[in-house]
């Protein structure tokens, strides 16, 4: 049955009113986990992520069209805006969970989170669902070689938007959006030249391994999401709240309120993936899709500048496609090469020309050998020396401030001598160790 339609201009009024809707009495989840409209609406992180893909490089105006009429199943006319009664969702989520091992479920909190996808936020779900594949294929061959649930390709969803520029208001970074520390301690190398959580390829089998170890501990993959977000220790505390229940539904009243959502988005993402053309959604595809791109290895210190010059390949794009390297020099050697990505055309000249490359001065006469020493010279960056400071808002408790700088209550009071959890409005807290 065709379901009915509104127009583009009236999609804001009736999300409202779908953020609303009741789905009966689903066992997994009571309403009062329903996240609150003025969250749904808010500026979240998650959310914050899904926007900035307005802002990304890759979407040239000459990609912003498709084909309807072919990737258009429905026949649903141009701008039109599909709603569905709640029985519709709660039958394809069924479907979905049939086909994985995570416990996917329909109820009031998820259904808050389709309608962010697939009304407020269309245009936006049309971006993701294109750098999907780019992204996806990779993800799911890392996955598959850990023996883990494919749809959890859908997390980095949840992190970055599948913005591979992401970088979070606390200094996470990249595509799984890794913390330095977080990063380090998976092997992703961070210092003056390279940044490996900007890395595709490293930052996905670094998050599968850090997955991984949460599912060792938990045997939950939800719970997994849930510390991903906030921390085990954070995860451990509810669930010592709540009894010990190891069950995500059943400790989510005593998580921070974005981890409350981070589940419900995750399994949205995972719907909408699915079910975007039943909601007249189509993907745009980025530009790195259409050109196509192919990767090299570097062996000798090499120049974004020195790649223009020779090749021709603009700046911009070895910029977006390799944000890993910070200055735009690769420090590779005999022993340490480097992965590049380039449009497929350039990648084939630089097979050709490798050697010419290397040897090239740019305009500017870039001696090579003094770049080859800072190389040698790069060391680990520590983390920030100078210490942050939060002044306390209307409604902040320890807590939520603790949740906001990702540290721990403990650490606030003791870097601020508190005696208890006691804080007032316009207090000064110092939030970081150094």
């Amino acid at each position: 049955m065709k379901p009915r339609t509104l127009l583009v201009a009236a999609f804001v009024i009736l999300f409202v009113q779908a953020s609303h809707a009741q789905v009966g009495n689903d066992p997994s989840i009571d309403d009062t986990a329903t996240v609150a409209l003025d969250t749904v609406l808010g500026e979240s992180e998650i959310m914050r992520m899904f926007e900035s893909l307005g802002d990304l490089p890759f979407f040239q105006e000459k990609y912003l069209e498709y084909d309807s009429a072919e990737m258009n199943p429905y026949g649903y006319a141009y701008g039109e805006v599909p709603i569905f009664e709640d029985y519709v969702y709660k039958q394809r989520m069924e479907q979905l969970a049939a086909q994985t091992t995570l416990p996917l479920v329909y109820n009031p909190a998820v259904r808050a989170k389709i309608d962010n996808y697939v009304f407020r936020f269309r245009a936006f779900t049309s971006r993701m669902l294109g750098l999907s594949y780019v992204y996806f294929p990779m993800f799911e061959e890392v996955l598959d070689k850990y023996n883990m649930p494919l749809e959890l390709k859908c997390l980095a969803v949840v992190e970055s938007a599948l913005n591979p520029l992401a970088v979070s208001r606390v200094g996470a970074k990249g595509l799984w959006q890794f913390m330095y520390a977080t990063g380090k301690q998976y092997g992703l190398k961070s210092n003056s030249l390279v940044d490996d959580r900007f890395d595709p390829a490293k930052e996905t089998e670094a998050a599968c391994r850090f997955m991984l170890d949460l599912y060792n501990r938990y045997k939950d993959w939800f719970l997994v999401l849930a510390a991903y977000n906030s921390g085990p220790g954070t995860v451990n505390k509810a669930i010592a709240r709540a009894g010990g229940v190891m069950d995500y539904w059943a400790i989510c009243p005593y998580l921070p309120a974005e981890t409350q959502n981070y589940v419900p988005t995750f399994i949205a993402i995972n719907y909408v993936i699915h079910y975007a053309k039943e909601h007249n959604i189509y993907p745009i595809a980025p530009e790195m899709l259409i050109s196509g791109t192919d990767t090299v290895k570097v062996h000798d210190v090499l120049t974004f500048a020195q790649l223009n010059e020779t090749l021709g390949v603009s700046m911009r794009d070895l910029a977006n496609y390799n944000p890993q390297y910070t200055k735009g020099i690769i420090p590779a050697s005999d022993s340490i090469s480097y992965i590049l990505r380039l449009p497929s055309q350039y990648a084939v000249q630089f097979a050709v020309r490798e050697k010419e490359i290397y040897a090239y001065k740019t305009r500017e006469q870039i001696d090579k050998e003094k770049v080859l020493e800072e190389a040698k010279k790069v060391v680990v960056a520590p983390p920030p020396s100078k210490p942050k400071y939060h002044t306390v808002k209307k409604g902040e408790t320890l807590s939520s401030i603790a949740k906001k700088y990702r540290v721990t209550v403990a650490n606030i009071k003791k870097w601020n001598n508190l005696k208890s959890n006691t804080i007032k409005i316009n207090q000064r807290l110092r939030v970081s160790a150094r």
